[in-house]
């Protein structure tokens, strides 16, 4: 006879998941139990359930489908958290299946009893449930999955370990109060209304400064954007998380935006008539144009994210690709030019600004440097994923994506420690491709190097084994120090901000990994290549310069007053990074 855990796995599979990313404990033994019973669904040991949750987050970002992790009850179930905040915050389908003590201790205050519907209610709150008999199963599981992939968040359903234990109930008694829920494709293609999409169009007929703002709701909409600017004679900027949805290599795409964004960017927004903003829920109001400067448009799967960043005159609510597809029938080639000249004249400029940055001179390797390199060796078909810190500005103006690439990282929660898991669970997801992970060495001392043991014990099972994890050591929480010097004035306070020079390359090649540690800009190039071409996973570290700064788009005099006040105030790098500002400003 199946147990509830059997069935578990039984119902997953039927939802075509395929792999579950957790850590084992005796509060899912029955699940892990019913794991060694079958095939069908393969396990995947993390080094902690925090990561568990960023891999099933990133197994929705890279695939679509909905990414499941398995934690033990109390202190497994509350590692979960972060990476779960993760996918709620960027929108991911991701599924929580947790353990919990005997229903029998229950509010008998005993080891490892937390209060899990209260813990997970805020990250989870669109559908958690806690089984208690073996009939509830079927239809929690079926809700957990659909709701995450109708509503694009995170579920969970929580089985006490001896629920686990019975016998399965795969089909309820047909009598009153039962539940008798099914399994069916989901998936949302919404159009708007005939009559809003006529308005849209006439504010974008009539614009003669178009903008566009393409977010991660727009990474399926490629074709129709490219078609929509090239009507409107619009630029292109990307929100992080939309990095990969259109190709960088068009001269009208003028990049990322905001505080780790771009000159042309920032220009665009400050000089449009009009804003569409589309699958985007960028956050930060000074980097869109001024309250009444710009007519906007928006279209979004979510009405609940409309008019939140910018008064809108015209919402859309719609899947990207089906509401672009059905306005380009609507709109108006424009015949000035201008416009669009204008946006490529800039852009040009700035990509020639980003080169002359990266290859200026620093002490030992300018961080930006590495970032330029890959650039223009990036593998067709690649993944990228990035953490957060400096690594994540270099990676937003450096890097260009191609078409058919896909790029990551943690959006709006910007956690540090997702890169290294994210690119785990892409090379389970797509063990062919390519796949490099970006990373600072704070995010890497936090979870990274954990992340390589699980690499390690894994690459052999994939069908293509290259994968690379950039480095960028630089002894220093680095985009916090700038912080602390541009916004608050700030000097760099070094019992918070160093940290440790540790081996990564050496614990690479400890772990039968491959690792290149590179401390001069002449081997960077070279460095890659190899990197790259590497037989098994490979550690590039490279040792950085951390008084090289991650500037926004423009200083504005209250940052460059901040910056010398903290030189002033005496900070313990105050020659470098004066030399560093001036050089970095000069360029722009």
């Amino acid at each position: 006879m199946a147990t509830v855990g059997d069935f578990i796995l039984q119902r997953l599979q039927q939802w075509k998941v395929q792999r579950l990313y957790g850590y084992p404990g005796d509060g899912i033994n029955g699940i892990m139990g019913a794991l060694g019973r079958q095939d069908a669904i393969s396990f995947v040991q993390t080094r902690h359930e925090e990561m568990a949750a960023f891999m099933a987050c990133a197994h929705a970002k890279f695939t679509g489908e909905v990414g499941v992790c398995l934690a033990t009850s109390g202190p497994g179930a509350i590692h979960l958290l972060n990476g779960l905040y993760d996918a709620k915050l960027d929108h991911q389908p991701v599924v929580a299946i947790v353990g919990q003590q005997k229903r029998a201790s229950l509010g008998g205050d005993y080891q490892q009893e937390i209060d899990l519907m209260s813990l997970f209610k805020d990250v989870a709150h669109e559908y958690i449930q806690m089984a208690t008999t073996p009939e509830q199963v079927r239809h929690l599981i079926d809700r957990a999955v659909r709701i995450a992939l109708d509503q694009r968040t995170v579920t969970c359903v929580i089985v006490p370990n001896d629920v686990q234990e019975l016998d399965a109930v795969e089909v309820p008694p047909r009598e009153h109060g039962t539940v008798h829920s099914g399994i069916g494709s989901v998936g949302r293609n919404l159009l708007p209304t005939t009559d809003s999409l006529q308005q849209a169009a006439a504010l974008l007929n009539s614009g003669k400064r178009v903008a566009i703002l393409a977010g991660a709701g727009a990474l399926q909409a490629t074709d129709e954007l490219i078609e929509v600017a090239e009507i409107l004679g619009a630029g292109i900027a990307k929100a992080l998380l939309g990095k990969a949805a259109v190709p960088d290599e068009l001269p009208f795409v003028t990049g990322s935006i905001g505080l780790i964004g771009t000159r042309p960017s920032m220009d665009m927004m400050n000089e449009c008539d009009t804003l569409l903003m589309v699958g985007s829920s960028f956050p930060y109001a000074e980097f869109l144009p001024r309250e009444g400067q710009a007519r906007g448009i928006q279209i979004d799967i979510d009405g609940r994210m409309t008019s939140l960043r910018y008064p809108m005159e015209c919402n859309l609510i719609g899947d990207a690709r089906a509401t672009l597809r059905a306005l380009l029938p609507l709109l108006d080639r424009k015949s000035d030019r201008s416009w669009r000249t204008q946006i490529e004249t800039n852009v040009q400029r700035w990509w020639k600004v980003m080169e002359r940055r990266a290859l200026d001179d620093a002490n030992p390797i300018n961080p930006q440097r590495p970032f330029y390199e890959l650039s223009r060796r990036l593998p067709d078909d690649c993944i990228v994923t990035c953490d957060s810190g400096s690594t994540a500005a270099w990676y937003a103006l450096h890097l260009q994506m191609r078409r058919g690439m896909m790029a990551s990282l943690s959006g709006t929660l910007a956690t540090m420690g997702s890169a290294v898991p994210y690119a785990i669970a892409a090379k389970f997801a797509h063990p062919q491709r390519q796949v490099i992970a970006l990373v600072g060495d704070g995010a890497m001392q936090m979870n990274g190097i954990n992340g390589l043991i699980t690499v390690a014990k894994n690459w052999r099972d994939w069908g293509n084994p290259k994968l690379v994890v950039m480095v960028l050591n630089n002894r220093d929480l680095n985009f916090v120090t700038w912080e602390q010097r541009g916004q608050k004035g700030d000097p760099k306070y070094p019992a918070s901000q160093d940290l440790p020079d540790f081996a990564y390359a050496d614990f690479a090649r400890m772990l039968g990994l491959h690792g290149m540690r590179v401390e001069r800009p002449d081997q960077i190039g070279a460095a890659w290549d190899k990197a790259l071409a590497s037989d098994r996973p490979c550690v590039l570290e490279f040792v950085a310069d951390a008084n090289v700064p991650p500037l926004p788009p423009q200083v504005t005099r209250a940052q460059a007053k901040s910056y010398y006040e903290a030189i002033e105030k005496g900070d313990p790098d105050a020659q470098a990074v004066k030399a560093a500002l001036a050089q970095q400003q000069s360029e722009a």
